[in-house]
């Protein structure tokens, strides 16, 4: 697998057309059953928001670095407001189609200490005529992507699938279908579609034997004049089906939370891999990998870059300077991860020699939250902090080797000119962490950035050091050593 095409995600285009929908959650406590009929009652503490349906594909797009356009139908009513200002914080290009006659599709879901309790849908199915507006306004914007990305959730919007996936074809476009539909010819033309084992079933696939799975999928391909048929087989993991090869991939997470929105995380992110120029193997290897990250979240979540990096231990470090990511996209970053309901961690260091006191603390702080974003001191600044003889190791070989740590999202050097930006305070007040760690014997109130952490509702954390870890006793050792020959 070539990994260093996961620095270059950003370059993936992949327009995602069908049936967008609103999800809203109602989370709340439940601690009672209801005097009017035996059912719990919750008392509503927070509402969410989400993309849901298609929106929520090109959602897991957007969270991938990937340029994302969304083609859809949406109503004149608050929840199509809603999505439509959702979209615009998660930067997706918005190609959404309005009209009166029939409300966006919602679906809404009453959660209580992290399990559904219902859920209520709003919708209607949209009619030809709308459908056919879809596909003009398609042929009007295809051509801007490389990848197109269709996701049927039969409510009417696909009518006239057929048709553009033709289009697409004749213009050499990469396209993937999420299916619906048990006839499976009116998807005829495309690369790939990715049923899970419902769905394939009931198109008329078999799964009493891996080789009658195999066969029967076979069969169907070429009866419907599709070229692949990635197949999601839930806790058996994934197979990847072409007309001469097969490949199983197993379920890469023990402990499920969430299956909600897996499948979109599954498409989304082959669409990227593929359009970033990755073959459609190791694409699938990828995706696999993202369905077993997604699914330990609670909710429609989505996948970072780092998150995939550190799935595959980390390895693509050896190839390349992935930590310089521009701050606008870590910022980016970990706005998606709190769209997710993610606890951001910050702490900050020089970690010049990195050993089992650093190894620990940043595991104890990771520990307080969900992603942990290290503030690196430059090079500059640890020879202004530390001496004219340091750093020993270079910024670069410093946030290479924490960038490696499993604890470690994110590092973000800092303080490369002037002495006053020695302190992460600048970092801080942009991150605005929800939790702010420092390690040693400081009290709160000298803590650089707490004040600006606490205003924002934040915590700050102060951990204790590991007894006789220091950098500065590792060099006084090796420099003894030295001494004795």
């Amino acid at each position: 697998m070539n990994l260093s095409l996961l620095q270059n995600l950003s370059s993936a285009s992949v327009l995602v057309v069908g049936d967008v929908m609103l999800d809203r959650y109602f989370n709340g406590d439940s601690q009672r059953i209801s005097p009017e009929a035996p059912v719990p009652v919750v008392k509503i503490s927070k509402i969410e928001d989400k993309a849901g349906g298609a929106a929520n594909v090109a959602r897991n797009i957007a969270h991938l670095d990937g340029k994302v356009g969304l083609l859809g139908i949406i109503g004149h009513d608050s929840a199509g407001e809603s999505l439509q200002q959702l979209l615009a914080g998660e930067q997706i290009h918005s190609e959404l189609l309005s009209q009166s006659h029939k409300p966006t599709i919602a679906k809404m879901r009453v959660v209580s200490r992290q399990q559904q309790i219902v859920r209520l849908d709003q919708e209607e199915m949209f009619s030809s005529d709308d459908a056919e507006l879809l596909a003009e306004r398609f042929a009007a914007v295809y051509q801007n992507y490389d990848v197109i990305l269709f996701s049927d959730y039969n409510k009417g919007s696909l009518q006239q699938i057929s048709k553009m996936i033709q289009l697409a074809k004749a213009a050499g476009k990469t396209v993937l279908v999420d299916p619906k539909q048990a006839d499976l010819s009116v998807y005829a033309g495309a690369d790939v579609i990715t049923p899970n084992l419902g769905e394939f079933k009931t198109a008329g696939g078999k799964t009493g034997s891996v080789e009658e799975m195999l066969s029967s999928a076979r069969e169907l391909m070429q009866k419907a004049g599709l070229a692949s048929i990635l197949l999601t087989r839930s806790e058996q993991g994934m197979s990847l089906i072409t007309a001469t090869e097969h490949h199983h991939f197993p379920a890469q997470v023990l402990e499920v939370s969430d299956v909600t929105g897996a499948g979109d995380t599954v498409i989304a992110t082959l669409a990227v891999m593929l359009s970033a120029g990755m073959p459609l193997h190791d694409a699938t290897q990828l995706a696999n990998l993202a369905a077993g990250i997604v699914v330990g979240k609670v909710g429609a979540a989505t996948v970072s870059p780092e998150e995939l990096a550190a799935k595959l231990n980390k390895d693509l470090f050896r190839q390349g300077d992935f930590y310089q990511t521009p701050f606008d996209k870590v910022l980016q970053h970990i706005q998606f991860a709190r769209q997710n309901g993610e606890r951001i961690v910050f702490t900050n260091g020089c970690f010049d020699i990195l050993h089992a006191g650093h190894v620990r603390y940043l595991a104890q702080a990771k520990a307080l939250g969900d992603r942990l974003v290290v503030g690196l001191n430059s090079d500059a600044s640890v020879r202004r902090l530390k001496g004219e003889q340091r750093p020993i190791n270079s910024l670069e070989d410093r946030a290479t080797v924490l960038a490696s740590l499993a604890s470690v999202d994110w590092v973000v050097p800092f303080g490369d000119d002037l002495a006053e930006n020695d302190t992460p305070l600048k970092l801080i007040s942009t991150i605005l962490p929800d939790v702010l760690v420092k390690g040693g014997d400081y009290s709160i109130e000298t803590i650089v950035g707490a004040d600006v952490v606490i205003a924002n509702g934040g915590e700050v954390q102060v951990l204790t050091f590991v007894d006789g870890r220091s950098t500065s006793k590792v060099i006084r050792k090796i420099q003894d050593l030295q001494g004795t020959h």
